[in-house]
């Protein structure tokens, strides 16, 4: 991404000052900010007291050894107590923590129900004994491949109530993806579903966790939660390793005194796509990533947790779930809506009509989704009363300013502020945001750096650029939700995040950003080859090693191409082995299946095409910026540094196949 394109952005004129209301009783207000700088760890220290620890911490950071942070030193805390038990203790076991509203509309299948703090504490104590029966105990990997069902978050918490570190798999990853992670951190268990609601249909789980486990030899027992009621088949159960939830949990006792661990006891590995085809388990530990999670949702949708009714629409398949659905959410002790579903099943305006349903006041999505909504017309948020909603959030991606503007006007009813915020599953926490109470929102862009973190755009020397100007964005201080780690690869972790700007000591982000003229921040999207589709993040290399391991690919080519409904999609060049002739008619078909079932359907390329060859540097690098041109119908650029410049005109004319099945 040259320096050029970081720069060119269109100007935003428009402005949208902060309801005078929400301003006057705004947690955060501006002072915060002066406040933070003037002394950032001992504002850390006053938000870890967000959170009850057992034993307190001595030092709020050991930054001695960078890039390995520890946070609040010495300090004991577990996470689970704080989500669950110590509201309970307070006095407020009968509020609702969890409003779960299946998919179908049926209340036979649908398995809606409200969860309040004292249910939710006896269902993780119990899962937590279950977890101990099955043989997990302190510092052994769990991993949780399951539905957006009540049982996926009572699974993570129980596992960071005995200290076993967590890892969430998406349930819309395949078997091969599922194994690879369940190998990398070695999951002695697995909690999954016979399967969940997708689009009206049950749609299954268990038999991806059967096949993954042909892969791998760790996995000990798989714990499974009834859901849909399918049928599992004779071949989908095996009574030396499966167990059923409600044999299992429902059996145990409700009695369970949680273990206090040092603040930088492992709490969840994350994996997410890197720029080879291995993906990179993020780790993160439970002071800090507690501490961030809980101040973030306080201070960036100035929560009150006494009257506001909180939704969250992401998967805890991704880190978003993980933070703002699990953590940082049931630490502040809110009440939310946990959805099962899709936006648009088995009707149109189902978000619209769960809001008004359950009085929904902060609301946070994706601009993927938003996009969708636009797609279909004001008339169907319009048919609802969404009056409740007071602010309202956009995460996964920077949001497009119309998107922005549709967003406020329509869903917030020309009141409610858009905090679109910018972070990552290595920051663990919102970085940069508007604040809802303090800031005069401008469609596009993050804005500044919430109160307590440090970034800034810099240029290849790590120089701060000037406001107008477009460079790197980085982190320049580290903060306590920050990635300690990547799993059992410390060299991968410092070269992956911190060599680009070893010298001044950042964390690269791996995004591109502007300053605009004022010095609010614009992000860019990435610099590397990894895509954002819908939000996830996506490795160009993972996909490329998924085509080519079909039988009639020789090589393969991945770009990430704008899309107006998903931010970028997955556009292939494929050339085919000389056995395979042209491919056949179903090719392309074939390979976005391929892809599919090798991955899962969010990596299923847009477009795949067909080339006679791919355009290469004299060194053998694949210039992928010259594919994205095609792939974006641009006039194609530079390609004075390719062994054969003739490559381009081969691609754009000798396409055999090059549309959308």
């Amino acid at each position: 991404m040259s320096e050029e394109t970081l720069s060119n952005l269109l100007k935003e004129d428009r402005r949208f000052e902060p309801p005078a209301a929400l301003a006057e009783h705004a947690n955060v207000t501006a002072e915060a900010y002066d406040h933070a700088a003037k002394d950032r760890e001992g504002f850390w220290a006053e938000q870890a007291q967000r959170l009850t620890w057992d034993t307190p911490f001595e030092q709020v950071l050991d930054w001695s050894n960078p890039p390995f942070a520890k946070w609040f030193v010495g300090g004991r805390i577990n996470a689970a107590y704080n989500c669950v038990d110590r509201h309970v203790e307070e006095g407020r076991g009968d509020k609702v923590a969890i409003h779960f509203v299946g998919e179908p509309l049926e209340p036979e299948t649908s398995g809606t129900r409200s969860i309040t703090y004292a249910e939710l504490k006896d269902l993780v104590s119990q899962a937590a004994n279950a977890l101990t029966d099955l043989g997990v105990g302190t510092g052994d990997r769990v991993a949780i491949y399951m539905p957006m069902i009540p049982e996926a978050v009572v699974a993570m918490l129980a596992c960071a109530r005995i200290g076993a570190p967590h890892t969430v798999v998406f349930g819309g990853f395949s078997s091969d993806a599922l194994a690879s992670r369940l190998e990398d951190c070695q999951a002695k268990v697995v909690v999954t579903a016979d399967g969940g609601y997708r689009r009206g249909a049950p749609s299954a789980l268990k038999p991806a966790v059967d096949e993954a486990r042909t892969k791998t030899d760790v996995v000990e027992k798989v714990l499974v939660v009834r859901r849909t009621g399918q049928d599992l088949g004779a071949d989908g159960w095996d009574d030396a390793v499966d167990v059923w939830w409600h044999d299992a949990v429902d059996a145990a006792s409700t009695e369970h005194t949680p273990e206090a661990f040092d603040a930088e006891h492992p709490l969840y590995v994350m994996y997410t796509s890197g720029t080879t085809g291995k993906p990179k388990g993020i780790l993160h530990t439970t002071g800090g990533y507690l501490t961030g999670a809980a101040y973030t949702h306080w201070a960036v949708f100035d929560l009150k947790a006494d009257t506001d009714v909180y939704w969250c629409t992401a998967d805890i398949g991704w880190v978003t779930g993980h933070s703002y659905i699990v953590y940082g959410p049931l630490a502040n002790g809110v009440t939310q809506v946990l959805y099962e579903g899709t936006p648009d099943s088995p009707e149109r305006g189902r978000w619209w009509k769960i809001i008004e349903e359950y009085g929904v006041t902060i609301f946070y999505t994706a601009p993927t989704a938003i996009r969708s909504f636009m797609k279909q017309g004001r008339e169907i948020p319009d048919a609802r009363d969404l009056s409740s909603l007071r602010v309202l959030g956009s995460v996964g991606e920077p949001i497009n300013p119309e998107a922005y503007v549709w967003y406020r006007e329509v869903i917030g009813g020309g009141n409610a502020p858009v905090v679109d915020t910018w972070w990552q599953t290595e920051t663990g926490a919102i970085m940069i945001s508007p604040l809802p109470g303090v800031t005069s929102g401008k469609p596009g862009s993050a804005m500044n750096p919430i109160p307590g973190v440090s970034a800034d755009v810099v240029d290849e020397n790590g120089q701060s650029v000037p406001d107008g100007s477009g460079g790197y964005l980085v982190v320049t201080d580290p903060w306590p939700s920050m990635l300690r780690t990547i799993w059992g690869d410390d060299e991968r972790f410092k070269e992956t995040y911190w060599s680009r700007f070893a010298k001044e000591g950042f964390y690269f982000a791996g995004d591109g950003a502007k300053k605009d003229e004022d010095g609010d921040l614009w992000v860019l999207g990435r610099v590397d080859d990894v895509m954002n589709v819908s939000g996830h993040r996506l490795s160009t290399t993972e996909i490329e090693s998924a085509l080519v391991s079909h039988p009639k690919v020789a090589e393969a080519a991945v770009v990430g191409a704008k899309d107006a409904d998903t931010g970028q999609a997955v556009c292939a060049f494929v050339i085919l082995r000389d056995d395979a002739g042209d491919g056949g008619d179903d090719i392309v078909a074939e390979l976005r299946k391929h892809v599919r079932k090798e991955i899962g359907p969010i990596a299923t390329p847009r477009q795949v095409m067909v080339v006679p060859e791919l355009p290469k540097t004299r060194s053998g690098k694949i210039m992928r910026r010259l594919l994205r041109d095609v792939a974006e119908n641009r006039e194609v650029g530079d390609v004075t540094t390719l062994a054969d410049s003739s490559v381009m005109d081969l691609i754009s004319s000798g396409m055999s196949t090059g549309k959308d099945d």
